[in-house]
């Protein structure tokens, strides 16, 4: 299990970070979302090699889903995710925005994905526009 830094410590680089509590697969992943400025620590840009520390909040956006976390405990080892989830604490903000916005999603896409026609659509279609 991976034991988080204590706040006595000095901080660890954010691409790390976000890599240890499991918010990228991999660590080049986190830091391409931060040179993409997909990242913000403190509501300023950062680099992938910034000191974060303890308190400091972030705002995540992976594709659709939008994160705003405060770093509770320091980690530069990736672990399991029941440790990951232990190292940051979402906003309560955060949390009713994603899941608002999942749920519209859901709604959404409730009506299924377009497809293309089978055989027998692509029949009916042919019959239909022949008797026009």
């Amino acid at each position: 299990m991976v034991k988080p830094q204590t706040s006595t410590e000095a901080g660890t680089r954010v691409d790390v970070w976000l890599w240890a509590a499991r918010f990228f697969k991999t660590r080049s992943l986190a830091k391409q979302a931060i040179d993409g400025g997909r990242v913000d620590v403190n509501d300023l840009g950062c680099k992938a090699a910034k000191t974060l520390r303890v308190g400091d909040m972030l705002k995540i956006s992976r594709g659709e889903e939008r994160l705003e976390v405060e770093v509770l405990a320091l980690s530069d080892k990736r672990g399991p995710a029941s440790a990951a989830m232990e190292l940051y604490g979402e906003t309560e903000t955060s949390r009713l925005a994603r899941e608002a916005a999942r749920e519209q999603h859901r709604l959404i896409g409730a009506s299924g994905p377009l497809k293309r026609p089978d055989k027998h659509a692509r029949r009916e279609l042919q019959r239909f526009k022949s008797t026009r």
